[in-house]
């Protein structure tokens, strides 16, 4: 983005010794920062891209050495990485620690956050905008054209969790069928 200073890319450790290569900080830290983009933290980001680059699992004493992160950090971050199903916990054979490796399969990582984050969120829209409707029908007075207007923005958000829930299902998103199915749906109410 033109303009936006991305932080720098840590490239060495809190002695100073070198820690990630640069072109691993580098690529490390991009993803931290869609994921922060995202509304997710971006040491989470971060974590899974270490995972996910040097694809194989590491214990968090690796993880908090490599990317500079304290062990509380670690811990709570790999915690929220394995409950989004994006890290997942593995035990190697004589080790007493446990390791963790990256989820690899993008859409399932994906629909994995999709169903447990926006799924329920547009639920929750949905809700509210038909909770709202029910009380605007039976407030007297209401302009019927505020009424038209509220019945479409239900409209979308019922049309908005549809296409969601079938993305979830077949890991494709058409927004042309979403946008279509909304027109459809309002003519049809003029009518």
């Amino acid at each position: 983005m033109k303009g936006y200073l991305w932080p720098a890319p840590a490239a060495r450790d809190e002695a100073g010794a070198a820690a990630l290569p640069q072109w691993e900080a580098i690529a490390v830290d991009a993803v931290g920062n869609v994921i922060e983009f995202w509304g997710f933290k971006r040491n989470q980001g971060r974590v899974w891209a270490l995972l996910y680059l040097r694809g194989q699992a590491l214990a968090a004493s690796e993880i908090e050495r490599e990317i500079s992160l304290s062990k509380g950090a670690v811990s709570m971050l790999l915690r929220d990485l394995e409950r989004w199903g994006v890290v997942r916990r593995v035990r190697s054979p004589g080790a007493a620690a446990w390791l963790y490796a990256a989820e690899t399969e993008f859409m399932k990582m994906v629909s994995r956050v999709i169903e447990q984050r926006e799924a329920a969120f547009l639920e929750r829209i949905r809700d509210d905008l038909a909770q709202a409707r029910r009380l605007a029908r039976a407030t007297p007075g209401v302009d019927p054209e505020r009424l038209e207007r509220l019945d479409r923005m239900a409209a979308l958000a019922e049309q908005t969790e549809r296409a969601v829930r079938l993305f979830l299902r077949t890991a494709r998103l058409d927004v042309g069928q979403l946008f279509g199915a909304l027109r459809e749906r309002v003519s049809a109410r003029r009518r």
